[in-house]
């Protein structure tokens, strides 16, 4: 499959995109309700993915910038763009889009914390990979470097955040519709049941499958299921995710060398050697450089 974002510049559908976003990103997938298997006609494509900007964006000292004394030119972290009309795809019948393409950096970081909608990207079908440079197979081949027990926190607050908005969020457009139609938001619903059906997965499995749950996900947006019965299932899901937790063989921290190392890596790949950009410790200068701190607490 051929790159969008590539495709949706390159034919001026939008503006204000970085030029170096012209050539594609290292890594774009489809996520959304296409990603979960839940899609109907009338559904838009989220594009997720991540880029390898010019080293100046991520080393901006080779700019000649000074951080804290220069007025600093703009980094980049990531370029979002919604409602993007193609009138071209799907041979002529035309597709909206939603792009989130994020640096390199700012992608790594959110994988580390376990963001749901960034780690979710590292585990779409095949089918929904749209391009993968080198270095977008190097992170989508290691993604087990960035799972930890952190997930658990971290997806709970999203599906919490989606119960909120279920019950409280004023419906506008299209939503406002969905609500008269169902009496709730049945998008806040089938979140809140995907967020918990993926963290399980996660804790007990060390992996995810996103389209796994896709009937249970297809009978909410349905609106075959009540309010009440997705806040029991919230409940339920609750109690036996903290068993779940206690349970999970995955690490209870971040990994935080690896996924750095593999970050260097990937950097290496786009830039070759950056042993004049950045100095990497050894983990004997780590090792000293902890003692010392614990020296001067103490």
């Amino acid at each position: 499959m051929t790159s969008v974002v590539k495709k949706i510049i390159n034919n001026n559908l939008v503006k204000g995109a970085p030029k170096f976003l012209s050539n594609g990103p290292d890594y774009e997938v489809i996520m959304g309700s296409i990603a979960y298997g839940v899609e109907n006609d009338v559904s838009d494509m989220d594009v997720y993915g991540f880029i390898v900007p010019p080293k100046e964006f991520v080393f901006p000292h080779l700019r000649g910038e000074i951080p804290g004394f220069d007025d600093a030119k703009p980094l980049f972290d990531q370029y979002q763009e919604h409602h993007i009309k193609d009138p071209s795809a799907r041979g002529g019948k035309g597709r909206t889009y939603d792009f989130s393409i994020y640096s390199i950096v700012k992608f790594f970081k959110l994988l580390q914390e376990n963001n749901p909608n960034i780690i979710d990207s590292l585990y779409v079908n095949d089918t929904h990979v749209l391009h993968a440079s080198e270095i977008g197979k190097m992170v989508r081949g290691n993604r087990e470097v960035f799972l930890h027990k952190g997930c658990w926190a971290k997806f709970k607050g999203y599906a919490y955040a989606q119960v909120h908005k279920l019950k409280t969020k004023r419906p506008e457009g299209k939503r406002k519709k969905i609500i008269e139609e169902f009496g709730y938001d049945i998008k806040f619903a089938y979140h809140v049941v995907r967020l918990l059906n993926e963290v399980e997965q996660l804790l007990l499995e060390g992996t995810m499958d996103l389209t796994k749950n896709c009937e249970q996900l297809k009978s909410i947006r349905r609106g075959e299921w009540s309010v009440e019965r997705i806040d029991q299932f919230f409940l339920e899901k609750e109690k036996q995710l903290e068993e779940s937790f206690h349970k999970s063989e995955l690490p209870s921290k971040p990994r935080n060398k690896e996924i750095k190392a593999l970050l260097f890596k990937c950097l290496e790949y786009k830039y070759g050697t950056i042993d004049q950009i950045v100095y990497q410790a050894s983990a004997a200068e780590d090792a000293i450089q902890q003692i010392k701190l614990i020296i001067d607490k103490v």
